[in-house]
């Protein structure tokens, strides 16, 4: 049964004006609305935009033009991996392949961990100590069980031996 008084050519009128869809965002638009939020370094831009259906050689150049217009540094990306996963209790092996990982070149990365030592944040045996101390308490030293969970633990977060060893037999005193 069909309704009385209504007809397929009045339902857009019923409905109200239409919105206007907004134009499809370019591939440097996307690149842009991704670094405004964080940091990228090229490879992970150029990946994030070609998985948003962007073609690799659009991306490519739409990650070009962020570089060289400021906006994207592969250098300031690897600075700001390095402080934010140092002062998240990770070592520097960890931090070292993570970077790698972002398709950052050797260089770029002595400079960012170079980055660290300058700031002061650099010193290992120290964070080791506290990181452990903090997770397993003051006496985890005298407990082999739990000195070596503490050891496993650092290792797993990045330290290199001789961190982990200052760590675990005490060391000079953080305080």
């Amino acid at each position: 049964m069909e309704r009385q008084g209504a007809s397929t050519a009045d339902a857009p009128a019923e409905r109200g004006p239409r919105k206007r869809r907004r134009p499809e965002p370019t591939p440097a638009q996307r690149a842009l609305g991704l670094l405004v939020r964080r940091e990228h370094s090229r490879k992970e831009l150029a990946n994030k935009l070609t998985a948003r259906g962007v073609g690799r050689e659009e991306a490519e150049a739409a990650v070009e033009r962020m570089a060289a217009e400021g906006w994207q540094d592969d250098a300031r990306f690897a600075a700001s991996v390095a402080r934010w996963r140092a002062g998240a209790g990770y070592g520097p092996l960890r931090i070292r392949a993570e970077l790698g990982s972002h398709g950052l070149d050797e260089a770029l990365i002595v400079g960012a961990l170079a980055g660290l030592a300058e700031a002061g944040e650099s010193d290992w045996p120290r964070r080791a100590r506290e990181l452990a101390r903090r997770r397993f308490g003051d006496d985890f030293a005298d407990d082999p069980a739990r000195s070596r969970k503490a050891a496993d633990f650092l290792l797993r977060r990045g330290f290199d031996g001789e961190a982990i060893r200052s760590a675990i037999r005490g060391g000079p005193d953080i305080d």
